[in-house]
């Protein structure tokens, strides 16, 4: 493994966990990703960082203007980092991703604002390339619009928008099939998750003012052993296991969304899209 890889890696595996979103709260009350990352989980992506890395691929980032939506703990953020754009900007609505997110933003100037991503208080066409992930899954119909309509506003014409996202397979899977899934996310992960096939995501996009240019797929595999040490790699899957053996409340989250991720198999997957503004 190259040095380069150790430090990617390891980079974000040394904040504290009293410094994470929600570090406040009981485990029976946290947002699954963030009982992740109390684990010492960094990506949080449902296709994982290669599905990450395969949207980056589609997008110009050298020079240009970025906007990320809810980056997280930031790892895609040091993925954009490193491509050079001229500008960064992040937006949450959690001052201690913000806290997280404003020095990584430094090496260009960047910086990271608490608000709403329906609602990021930023100049129109002030970004040529939005990036969003594991965000509007979480959202309803009209949340979702209106973070794809602010998109549209920051952008361009031209710019492109790039999100990456949990999605249900197959296209035509029966509306009870959905529900149920819907529901037992909801009451496993703490958060009201809303995921559409990639022909919905597609249409949504679209719908929203934006021609697809590119889609990809990776399986749904965020608690599988093989993404792990893809993702975290072997000190970090290490981290992860004693910690899972050490705090017996969050080791029972994990237990009900792997449960619920089990159940539904093939049927959770990652897809992402890039898109033009029109």
């Amino acid at each position: 493994m190259s040095e380069h890889t150790k430090t990617e890696r390891a980079a974000g595996a040394d904040i504290p966990s009293a410094n994470l979103p929600q570090a406040d709260r009981d485990a029976e009350h946290m947002q699954g990703h963030w009982v992740l990352a109390q684990l010492g989980k960094r990506v949080l992506r449902p296709g994982g960082e290669r599905l990450t890395k395969r949207m980056l691929a589609q997008v110009t980032i050298a020079g240009r203007r970025v906007v990320e939506f809810a980056p997280g703990l930031g790892r895609t953020t040091r993925l954009i980092m490193e491509a050079g754009p001229s500008a960064y900007t992040g937006v949450d609505r959690d001052a201690q991703v913000v806290d997280i997110i404003k020095p990584l933003a430094a090496s260009v100037n960047g910086t990271c604002v608490l608000a709403d991503a329906a609602q990021t208080g930023l100049p129109d066409a002030s970004a040529d390339v939005v990036v969003g992930e594991a965000m509007l899954t979480m959202q309803s119909e009209r949340g979702k619009r209106a973070i794809i309509g602010e998109a549209h506003r920051l952008l361009s014409p031209g710019g492109l928008y790039a999100i990456h996202e949990m999605s249900l397979a197959p296209d035509d899977l029966d509306e009870s099939v959905k529900d149920a899934i819907r529901k037992d996310l909801a009451r496993a992960i703490k958060v009201n998750a809303r995921p559409l096939t990639e022909s919905e995501w597609r249409a949504l996009l679209e719908s929203a003012g934006f021609d697809v240019l590119w889609s990809g797929g990776e399986p749904m595999a965020l608690l599988k052993m093989r993404r792990n040490l893809a993702d975290e790699g072997v000190v970090g899957v290490l981290r992860i296991m004693r910690n899972v053996l050490t705090h017996r409340d969050l080791r029972a989250r994990v237990m009900q969304m792997r449960r619920v991720f089990n159940t539904y198999g093939d049927k959770l997957t990652g897809v992402a899209f890039v898109a033009r503004r029109r």
